[in-house]
């Protein structure tokens, strides 16, 4: 008689000290799961289910301003440091994780143009307001500190001044008004001067790696490149309304984006300026500002729709959406410099601090929370293509207003692209004079 016994060796599964890490037995010819595929799609469509459950992208608001704030910048070197510019002339520092004020400056009489911190050291700012007059001030590290109220350096204009921006590794700044003018520190007469048409020079940026490059709006409808080493634009482009605003991309230096009263956002390609390289869509009123975050992968704008939204530099439509209702025109907005966060300023006196990606968990997480998000994450972007996952991750609620404005101006696109279509079909189909019908000249008489 034979008995069959199941046999195993100590050695194979059992730790030889308490110290050794545990054995683990895996069985490498495993058959494939035939319902793998099944499963997963169930697990994404949950996943995808609970992201809009838990997106709850609001954090904070930072009151304080008493007219709209316009004007939003960070600070080069402190990612914690956050300057906001108001309608009064008003400026404030804020400390972000603290969501506290760090100092309150009256910089001008009326409202604030522009404001940048210099690239170099992060010690002072410039800003520029509708006084006509570009100040110089020290940037505090608390709010303890003398002589704040002060300018370090104040220059007298002729004109209104518009725009500041700081170029790359320099104190040295370009402002905008009639002319383009770079300015240096503690000299009140500019070093170069740029007069380029009699139309107003809304906004110029310098280029954040490219020290002689800046982009520029006129008022004329104009987006125009500028070397500094030259007298001229290099290129130049005219849209069928007015641009707004004008941004750099930081990792990308030869790319920028444009804010249009056209209700559209466009990002550009400086070495081929004749056509955007992608139209960002989605907004029913004028795009006011626009900005790139550090990665340079996405785009936040802010609308006079009451509404900012995310774009990913190659999508034409928003990936996110967000607004309150008690938030009015949005007339500025930042990227954190950590990418988490995305800050609006509004026209009732508030600085809301948004989330970037609204179910981000904030604080410390434990591995197996990690891992179990990393995971949901990929199935996500596994079965996005998915219509019904991909309903789910694209529908968003939005104010009526701004639904019933979408959906009038879906119709009057739809109908000039049908317009298009039948003329260009009239055309085709229309009969073509024969030969013997085309005018020739008269024959002359020798």
């Amino acid at each position: 008689m034979k008995v069959k016994v199941i046999s195993r060796n100590p050695d194979d599964y059992q730790r030889e000290t308490n110290a050794d890490i545990h054995k683990l037995v895996r069985n490498y010819n495993v058959d494939k799961d035939p319902f793998q595929t099944q499963t997963e799609y169930v697990r994404a469509m949950n996943a995808t289910k609970l992201e809009r459950v838990f997106a709850k992208p609001f954090v904070a608001s930072l009151d304080g301003h008493q007219e709209g704030v316009n004007v939003l910048a960070n600070h080069p070197f402190r990612s914690s440091t956050i300057i906001s510019g108001a309608r009064d002339g008003q400026i404030k520092i804020w400390d972000l994780p603290r969501k506290t004020c760090i100092s309150t400056i009256q910089a001008h009489r009326g409202l604030i143009n522009g404001l940048s911190v210099d690239q170099s050291q992060g010690t002072q700012m410039v800003t520029v307001g509708s006084d006509s007059q570009i100040k110089i001030w020290r940037v505090p590290i608390t709010g303890e500190e003398d002589g704040l109220d002060e300018p370090v350096h104040s220059i007298p204009l002729d004109e209104v001044a518009h725009s500041v921006s700081h170029i790359a590794n320099s104190v040295e700044f370009v402002t905008s008004g009639d002319t383009v003018n770079v300015w240096r520190p503690q000299r009140d007469s500019p070093i170069r001067t740029y007069n380029l048409g009699v139309s107003t020079i809304h906004c110029a940026r310098a280029n954040p790696v490219e020290e002689a490059v800046i982009v520029g709006l006129t008022l004329d409808r104009s987006i125009f490149v500028l070397d500094t080493r030259q007298k001229t634009p290099l290129k130049k482009v005219t849209m069928k309304l007015r641009p707004n605003m004008v941004t750099w991309n930081p990792m990308e230096p030869f790319m920028f984006s444009v804010a249009n009263d056209d209700y559209n956002a466009y990002t550009f390609d400086m070495r081929y300026l004749q056509q955007p390289t992608k139209v960002h869509q989605g907004h029913t009123m004028a795009v006011i500002d626009v900005a790139y975050s550090p990665t340079g992968r996405e785009i936040v704008t802010g609308s006079f729709d009451r509404t900012m939204r995310i774009f990913g530099t190659e999508s034409a439509s928003s990936r996110e959406v967000f607004h309150t209702k008690r938030m009015q025109h949005v007339l500025s907005v930042l990227y954190s410099a950590d990418d988490k966060f995305v800050l609006s300023g509004s026209n009732e006196m508030n600085i809301r601090v948004w989330k970037s990606n609204p179910a981000e968990k904030l604080g410390p997480k434990t591995k197996r929370e990690d891992a179990a998000l990393k995971y949901a994450q990929k199935l996500r972007q596994q079965y996005k293509e998915h219509p019904e996952i991909r309903r789910i991750q694209r529908h968003r609620h939005v104010p009526s207003s701004v639904h019933n404005q979408a959906n009038e101006l879906r119709v009057i696109r739809s109908s000039k692209q049908k317009k298009e279509e039948r003329r260009i079909i009239h055309n085709n189909a229309k009969p073509q004079r024969p030969n013997h019908m085309v005018d020739e000249p008269a024959e002359q008489d020798e």
